[in-house]
């Protein structure tokens, strides 16, 4: 079902939605939407991007992610051929279909484990890292070395993580499913964008998507070794 349409810039980029039919389940009632977004050049000579968006119902949370042996995008050639156009399209279903029953087994693993506030703390602060040089000052503690735009920017994450209504449900408050809320819905609810299109170019596919990526594979990390790694 299309959803929404627009164009980007001057027009020199267009965009589809379509929601997929069901739902990814994770706990008893925490529902997420499963979208398909298509972008193109309106000239017609740049190929169609099609990626696999899913989205947090209760807090309309994009949760937009790859997993390490699957993309959640394609990329699909302008043809006239229809019997290449069914092929692409077969690859784009299989894509969502694949990742969609992947990421409710992981969303719904990472529901039973638990995590502190600190550990909160840290796998925010390396998730938003924006360069090798903080990373370190990260790793290595060093508070003081940090800027206070970056401090800022982990404070605001954190509190949303651990104050927003959306993060009290049984699905997400302690627990590592909520922690990737809370980097997630920092993009989404809470940063501050200088207008709607740069919102939208941030979480589809700029500095938000980038750092919702950092903040998964953190995730994936830590449920398997038990803390915050830089694996």
């Amino acid at each position: 079902m299309y959803e929404t349409a627009g164009a980007l810039g001057k027009g020199e980029r267009i965009f589809i939605t379509a929601k997929l039919p069901d739902y990814i389940k994770v706990g008893k009632d925490d529902l997420i939407e499963k979208y398909l977004f298509l972008t193109t050049s309106h000239d017609g000579y740049g190929s169609i991007t099609a990626a696999f968006t899913p989205i947090r119902v209760v807090c309309a949370n994009t949760l937009s992610i790859a997993l390490k042996d699957c993309s959640n995008m394609i990329k699909i050639r302008h043809t006239q051929s229809a019997q290449d156009r069914l092929k692409e399209a077969h690859k784009v279903m299989g894509i969502s279909n694949r990742l969609s029953n992947q990421l409710e087994d992981i969303f719904n693993q990472w529901v039973k484990v638990n995590i502190t506030d600190a550990e909160v703390k840290k796998l925010i602060q390396l998730a938003l890292v924006p360069n090798k040089e903080v990373l370190k000052n990260v790793v290595e503690g060093n508070e003081d070395e940090l800027s206070s735009c970056f401090i800022n920017i982990c404070n605001n994450a954190y509190e949303y993580g651990l104050s927003s209504p959306t993060q009290q449900t049984d699905t997400t408050r302690g627990t590592l499913f909520g922690a990737y809320n809370a980097i997630t819905g920092y993009f989404q609810n809470v940063r501050n964008y200088k207008d709607d299109e740069a919102k939208f170019k941030s979480i589809m596919y700029g500095t938000g998507l980038i750092r919702t990526q950092s903040a998964f594979n953190l995730c994936t990390d830590f449920a398997k070794h038990g803390g915050p790694t830089l694996n």
